[in-house]
């Protein structure tokens, strides 16, 4: 019986559940620098420049992957950072 899926498709899903994951924050008209720059340094333990250098991805070009990483360790950090009014996704 042939469902449609290739072998190829389906040893990539495989591997994104089990693979490192990014955790992406996305630009909006209504955190500053300062929250968005505090909120990765504290949430994430980025550096001042760091931060920095993410909250600049992210307002020119809309999202930055401010850390690497299994889905496990980071869901808990996307959702402290959603907690701040600041949109972020594990993807």
């Amino acid at each position: 019986m042939d469902f449609g899926y290739k072998e190829e498709e389906l040893v990539d899903v495989l591997e994104d559940v089990e693979g490192v994951r990014d955790l992406m924050v996305f630009n909006d008209d209504v955190n500053t620098f300062d929250h968005v720059i505090e909120t990765l340094v504290r949430v994430c333990k980025h550096s001042t420049t760091q931060a920095e250098q993410c909250a600049y991805i992210i307002h020119y070009t809309g999202k930055c992957s401010v850390k690497k990483g299994a889905f496990a360790d980071l869901k808990p950090m996307k959702e402290a950072i959603c907690e701040v009014g600041i949109d972020a996704q594990v993807v």
